[in-house]
């Protein structure tokens, strides 16, 4: 077995993992969204996948910022943290999510075009600027964070597929459709 076949059926074990722990809103999801960025570094730099590859960096380094905004969370007027409850999405976070988005989006783009070789640029881009927008949704535990994402899977589907990493956008098909069930389950939850 090849090291990019390895690679990308053992990011699809963990990234199940880390799809259970998300529906069923675990903490211990961020452990696993350590893990799983830093098997995907190598498996997106070998396939040629330059911005999912920076991503997967920021994925690291954001899922000990989601961890602590979980376990860590003070409601105003309280002294002891206590776990972050899932909320609905901030209206007045709406406007600013999108200008982030875009921003980032033509920047990641930009970066791509002019200083790698990426053959999917505005795909990579569009999937890599949102999914940091849903992060920090997550980190926040928003409901919504669920609906971003169902955007982010089914475009990165396509673009496995599309990539040659089989595995990889199995995971990301189950992704799109756990995305829906996930939503709903928050929703009641809340």
């Amino acid at each position: 077995m090849d090291t990019l076949r390895f690679l990308d059926i053992l990011g699809f074990v963990v990234g199940i993992i880390y799809l259970i722990l998300e529906y069923k809103a675990s903490i211990w999801l961020w452990l696993a969204s350590i893990i799983m960025p830093a098997v995907d570094m190598f498996l997106y730099y070998n396939a040629g996948l330059y911005a999912d590859f920076g991503m997967a960096i920021y994925y690291c380094l954001a899922a000990i910022y989601g961890f602590l905004a979980w376990k860590y969370f003070k409601p105003k007027g309280e002294e002891k943290p206590k776990e972050r409850p899932i909320t609905r999405y901030k209206k007045s976070h709406i406007l600013p999510s999108a200008l982030a988005f875009a921003a980032l989006w033509v920047g990641i783009w930009w970066i791509l075009v002019t200083f790698t070789n990426s053959t999917v640029p505005v795909a990579d881009s569009f999937t890599t600027a949102l999914s940091i927008v849903a992060l920090w949704a997550l980190a926040q535990k928003y409901a919504e964070q669920w609906l971003l994402w169902l955007v982010v899977d089914l475009v990165c589907c396509i673009l496995y597929v599309y990539k040659g990493i089989p595995f990889k956008a199995a995971i990301y098909g189950l992704y799109t459709v756990v995305a829906v069930l996930g939503y709903r389950k928050w929703l009641k939850m809340i």
